[in-house]
């Protein structure tokens, strides 16, 4: 695993997501653009900030609260639109403007093994955890970024059975070809 790098203004706003949940004492990982850079390098310099987080439903309101006391923008009417995906949407704002932060409740059993399989990453002084390759391969094919889930599935540190096993236990066993 590469160690991840990101632009000014998206190294404030990481840190301040993970000091956020830190606060909240809830296990969560990066995905989106921030895995991709963690395990396949690069810089992360524009999109949103994804995470996927194992707690309670009603932590979902604590998170909102704590956000905004910490200078996130959280919309009321946001969060009642994303109430049934268990999402909440916030934004860190600073002077260069506003980064998008999607943070996703780990409702399921697929999710909740994820967070919990998640491994960690060097980002500045912190510790960040992301997705193991399986279960970002997994969101790229569901996402059919064939390009980045070819580069990911090259990694050493790769494991095709346990990707493998993923997929049937989600019954997609018949997605992944034979060595």
């Amino acid at each position: 695993m590469q160690t991840l790098l990101a632009n000014a203004r998206y190294t404030r706003a990481i840190d301040a997501v993970a000091e956020l949940l830190a606060r909240l004492r809830v296990d969560a990982i990066f995905v989106g653009n921030i895995a991709r850079a963690a395990w396949l390098g690069g810089e992360v310099e524009s999109g949103t900030i994804d995470v996927l987080v194992l707690m309670a439903e009603p932590q979902k309101n604590q998170l909102a609260m704590m956000a905004s006391n910490r200078g996130f923008r959280v919309e009321r009417e946001e969060l009642q639109a994303a109430d049934e995906l268990d999402l909440v949407p916030i934004g860190f704002r600073d002077d260069e403007g506003e980064v998008r932060v999607f943070v996703l409740l780990a409702t399921n059993a697929l999710y909740a093994k994820m967070v919990t399989a998640g491994r960690e990453t060097m980002f500045g002084e912190r510790l960040l955890r992301v997705p193991a390759p399986e279960d970002l391969a997994l969101m790229l094919m569901m996402a059919e970024d064939d390009g980045t889930l070819r580069s990911l599935t090259e990694l050493p540190e790769f494991d095709l059975a346990a990707f493998r096993e993923r997929l049937t236990s989600i019954g997609l066993g018949g997605r992944v070809a034979a060595e």
